[in-house]
């Protein structure tokens, strides 16, 4: 963890607002006194922090050429988001998305491992964030590869799949046990290829996603979101229930939003959890 990779922040990304909007659930926020604002925790098998201070990202734990490699696109720099925010707008006038795009400035949707953002979302299923870090921190802990002091990367689908359905129990995965099992089989055997989800219309992958047992449309879409870009995915949980029935019409259909529906879904759930929606 001693490189660090420092470059102004012309991207506009907001660390806050993206690694606390629900999507990721390996970093946390630290106290320390030498940035604004820093996160720390583990991802593609790495430990690493982010960190702003006074215009300039902070990246410890990589070089310059680990940060091109990996992390610009991990944190979705290399997108025009200003871009997408106007695309948003022009196919939409609802006040709210204005007001949450507004809001949700400096979010960025973070391209995790697939495999990792698949389990992960089978595991948050009908919980709270504290608990679902807790449960993937005792995974990797259980199964994955020892990379720092007390730091573990998140296993492979072999690894999770190994430890069977009694093992996951151990965990208190719960209900969830028998899920977390049934995509690390498939994963591991290759019965279900995440590689070609990339290349799949949305709608198709979704389909495929749900072929896994415990995964319905909500897991998926939010896999398919973070895990591997697709922007179209909009995620319906309870939070964006309650967005869709506040300040949307009862015909309003996320396709409405066209490529960059999954953006507004993030800006909204970030708009409605932090600001209280229009009560702020």
């Amino acid at each position: 963890m001693k490189k660090i990779h420092k470059i102004q922040n012309t991207f506009g990304i907001n660390l806050d607002h993206t690694f606390d909007c629900g999507q990721c659930f390996r970093f946390d926020k630290t106290n320390s006194a030498d940035y604004e604002t820093e996160y720390k925790g583990v991802a593609f098998g790495k430990e690493i922090a982010f960190a702003q201070k006074e215009g300039f990202l902070y990246v410890t734990g990589a070089d310059e050429k680990e940060f091109e490699s990996l992390w610009r696109r991990y944190l979705s720099l290399d997108e025009d988001y200003s871009a997408i925010h106007r695309g948003l707008l022009s196919l939409s006038d609802n006040e709210a998305l204005c007001r949450a795009v507004d809001y949700g400035k400096g979010i960025r949707i973070l391209r995790q491992e697939p495999w990792e953002t698949v389990c992960s979302f089978i595991i948050s299923q009908n919980n709270n964030i504290p608990r679902i870090k807790g449960l993937i921190k005792a995974l990797s802990e259980k199964a994955g590869e020892k990379i720092g002091d007390g730091v573990y990367a998140f296993p492979a689908a072999k690894a999770v799949a190994e430890l069977g359905e009694e093992g996951l129990r151990e965990l208190k995965t719960g209900f969830r046990a028998p899920y977390i099992l049934d995509a690390a089989r498939k994963v591991a055997s290759g019965e279900l290829d995440l590689s070609k989800i990339y290349s799949m219309p949305t709608k198709e992958a979704e389909k495929l996603l749900c072929t896994v047992k415990g995964i319905g449309p909500k897991v998926a879409d939010c896999a398919l979101l973070f895990g591997f870009s697709k922007y179209d995915a909009f995620p319906v949980d309870v939070w964006i229930k309650r967005v869709l029935a506040k300040y949307f019409a009862p015909d309003f259909t996320p396709e409405a939003l066209g490529e960059y529906a999954g953006v507004a879904q993030q800006v909204l759930f970030y708009y409605e959890r932090w600001n209280g929606g229009e009560n702020a």
